[in-house]
């Protein structure tokens, strides 16, 4: 698996971990080892590990947690530091998300998540068979 492949593996395992509202996977993507911080559509920043993580157990825990998808995700990387841009579709519409991931050891680990309303519209996919997918 190259590194850009797997850091889009880490990237679908945290939308993946929302969508399942699992808890532990969530925990265990966010690093323990370096700085953290998140911004959730109109909170305020946080910065210490045990917030953000708190912040999802609630996000997550509520019953009226959004259903997200993360659509046409880029990464970019930069030695041991990748980020990945995406949009985050939601029945209540569309947002985009930034978030950046450290390499620790073999595994990329997430240190920063934003997500943000948007006004743009999503760009048409092109499918590996020349079509257009949504």
């Amino acid at each position: 698996m190259s590194d850009t492949e797997a850091l889009l593996f880490a990237n679908e395992t945290f939308y993946r971990a929302f969508a399942d509202k699992d808890m532990d996977v969530m925990a265990d993507l966010w690093s323990r080892d370096n700085p953290v911080s998140c911004l959730h559509p109109g909170w305020g920043p946080l910065f210490d590990r045990s917030e953000v993580i708190s912040s999802w157990a609630a996000i997550l825990s509520a019953p009226e947690a959004p259903d997200i998808k993360c659509v046409n995700p880029k990464a970019h990387l930069f030695q041991d530091v990748g980020k990945v841009i995406c949009f985050e579709q939601l029945e209540a519409g569309l947002m985009v998300a930034t978030n950046i991931f450290v390499r620790e050891g073999s595994l990329w680990k997430m240190v920063h998540h934003q997500g943000a309303p948007t006004s743009a519209v999503m760009p048409v996919q092109e499918s590996p068979a020349g079509g257009s997918i949504h």
